[in-house]
């Protein structure tokens, strides 16, 4: 790779943006496709160019064919992030299990005796309000948002601002009843049925646990599978 292309790649990630190097592997020319432009000398036709953007949408590299030669699109993506609202016994667990995963998590939780380093020892943590830690977090189509407070006064501020985000996944904990009076909260605020279908409540897949560890598990296991069909329903798509 040329330093220009290196020092670009660089500067990219360090935005916190995605980008694709395609290599053409008989020659080893090279350019970059990120979501809106291509930079570099390597020849790049149309349908090369949507199946680079669409390795960046899905995430994944790969080895494609196009015009009688072969590339590498190698994609480079800023890291998976998880916000976690709420320095409660399960995000005790979530938290390290998340960052084993590949995400880049932030605990939220305005409460010191809660949001401590010793009880958070391997991930980031901010004593801000849930919906201004969010705001300057700007969630992303590469964040999931969890809630796990069951402090009105902490989650719903959070899913205000998860609702309005791009968020990929977005989850609450609480019983279904209690899930039922956070939606009619958030109806009150103006948000209708379709963006409050987002919301995965009561948070996890059923898998029967009540540990703080097996729900971490099934918030862990929800989220995955969400971020999956995600990626899969892009590769389906334009």
């Amino acid at each position: 790779m040329t330093r220009d292309l290196l020092d670009r790649v660089g500067a990219v990630r360090a935005r916190g943006r995605a980008v694709a190097v395609v290599t053409e592997l008989s020659g080893g020319s090279q350019c970059l496709v990120y979501p809106g432009e291509t930079h570099g000398d390597c020849p790049m036709g149309l349908n090369l160019v949507a199946t680079a953007r669409e390795a960046l949408r899905a995430d994944r590299s790969a080895v494609v064919s196009d015009g009688g030669a072969r590339y590498f699109i190698h994609v480079f993506s800023p890291p998976r992030r998880m916000a976690v609202v709420g320095a409660v016994h399960i995000a005790q667990v979530l938290a390290p299990m998340a960052v084993l995963a590949g995400y880049d998590v932030t605990v939220i939780d305005p409460r010191r005796a809660f949001a401590t380093d010793a009880r958070f020892p391997m991930v980031k943590l901010s004593l801000d309000w849930p919906d201004e830690a969010l705001g300057a977090l700007r969630p992303d189509r590469r964040m999931a948002v969890v809630t796990l407070t069951h402090d009105p006064k902490l989650d719903d501020p959070a899913l205000e601002v998860a609702l309005r985000s791009d968020a990929f996944y977005i989850g609450a904990l609480g019983s279904a009843r209690t899930h039922g009076k956070r939606l009619a909260r958030l109806k009150e605020l103006g948000f209708g049925d379709d963006q409050l279908t987002r919301i995965h409540g009561p948070i996890g897949l059923r898998l029967g646990g009540r540990s703080p560890a097996e729900i971490a598990i099934s918030i862990m296991a929800q989220v995955t599978q969400v971020l999956h069909t995600m990626a899969e329903a892009d590769e389906g798509g334009d």
